[in-house]
């Protein structure tokens, strides 16, 4: 008689169970083959991460993802007429890290590696500025999309290479936390090749970042593009989730450790009709409950392309009723929005841009308890941000 299949069963994060076969008759001789279970031994920054992680994912927090690469730091810049030099990105930088009572709102602050390195004006470290509002200093450590051979036409994101060298000085300088952004694409497929490289990459990028001390932010971005209903991003989003999770276990990332950045699930952005904060949230925690373990301290979601309002209005909506996980944000444009139009590069500008900072990080705060109102929000808040390819 032909032996039952093997069952393998995650036991935790880090280790699996010993397989066997539940239907076996005694005394049949169909023998199961003696497996030696492997013991995965904490690293020495396990319980620093879960702290980091705990701290970051704490009530009414969120984070704040100003970790654009210089050139799409330039774009921004340009958009109220600077042009993207040094000083003028550092004199952004500073105006946001630099907002008093930031703190109150924002647990963790990504930051490109130029801003990490940077200081004020006045010789303070943009780490400093942030610590002394309790804000966890964060790191983009990928290096970018590159085209896949053998794909349709899909990306992968490159920068393993040196990783742990360059999260190794990322600690020394004071960053707890790493970002690292991949992308699938639905009108491309997504091919399976696609979403494996997109979840192997990850969990290869967030054992090497616990192995240095830094809390990986996992994040396969779902791209907006395409005419798609929300049935058919949901069901990308699993196939996307369940790959990467089964990554992450077989790489022993240990998941009290890990923050999340998923997209939320929208229809796509071409798609003839637009769906409501209780329909989005309604498909996003179906798919959270369906593909994220409880161990994972917090999910921050990133805008994807939504005005500043819809981004603080569907957040708001998924925190009506309790989650295993703290549900919270990672956005940058709908952080940022507003910020930028009250600044315009004018020094007498700054106070006005940081307040307009604070208002958006305390509606974002105020939709991660469940608590917000659209009511008095301004026209300008309320426009959309998609850009094709890049909904970040």
């Amino acid at each position: 008689m032909a032996c039952t299949s093997l069952v393998k069963l995650q036991a935790s994060s880090s280790s699996w169970i010993g397989q066997k076969s539940f239907n076996q008759r005694p005394g049949s001789s169909c023998r199961l083959p003696t497996r030696r279970v492997s013991v995965i031994r904490a690293g020495s920054y396990t319980d620093e991460l879960v702290k980091t992680a705990k701290s970051i994912a704490s009530p009414g927090r969120g984070i704040l993802a100003i970790d654009e690469s210089n050139a799409t730091c330039g774009k921004r810049l340009a958009s109220i007429g600077l042009d993207n030099t040094e000083p003028n990105r550092q004199a952004y930088r500073q105006l946001l890290l630099t907002t008093p009572g930031l703190g109150e709102y924002i647990s963790g602050a990504i930051l490109f590696e130029e801003t990490l390195y940077q200081s004020t004006t006045d010789g303070k470290k943009f780490v400093d500025c942030l610590r002394d509002e309790n804000i966890v200093p964060g790191i983009k450590v990928d290096k970018g999309l590159v085209p896949l051979p053998g794909s349709n036409n899909e990306s992968w994101c490159q920068g393993l290479d040196g990783l742990a060298s360059r999260s190794t000085e990322y600690y020394k300088q004071g960053a707890r936390f790493a970002k690292w952004r991949t992308v699938v694409s639905i009108p491309c497929g997504p091919s399976a090749l696609a979403v494996k490289e997109a979840a192997w990459g990850l969990a290869r990028y967030a054992a090497i970042s616990q192995d240095n001390g830094l809390v990986p932010i996992v994040e396969p971005e779902i791209l907006l593009d395409g005419d798609h209903p929300i049935e058919r991003t949901l069901e990308v989003a699993e196939q996307v989730w369940a790959e990467v999770f089964y990554y992450l276990a077989e790489n022993n990332v240990t998941f009290e450790g890990i923050l999340l950045k998923p997209s939320m699930v929208t229809p796509g952005a071409e798609h003839k009709e637009k769906a409501s904060p209780d329909t989005i949230a309604k498909y996003t925690l179906t798919m959270l409950q369906r593909r994220v373990p409880p161990a994972v301290p917090g999910i921050m979601f990133l805008s994807g392309g939504q005005s500043e309002v819809e981004a603080t209005l569907n957040l708001n909506a998924m925190n009506q009723t309790p989650n295993p996980w703290h549900v919270s944000f990672s956005y940058a444009r709908a952080l940022q929005n507003s910020v930028l139009k009250a600044w315009q590069g004018l020094p007498e500008n700054v106070e006005a841009a940081q307040k307009a900072l604070l208002v958006r990080a305390k509606a974002n705060s105020l939709a991660q308890l469940g608590r917000y109102s659209a009511e008095g929000e301004n026209e300008e808040a309320k426009k959309g941000m998609f850009v094709k390819g890049y909904t970040y």
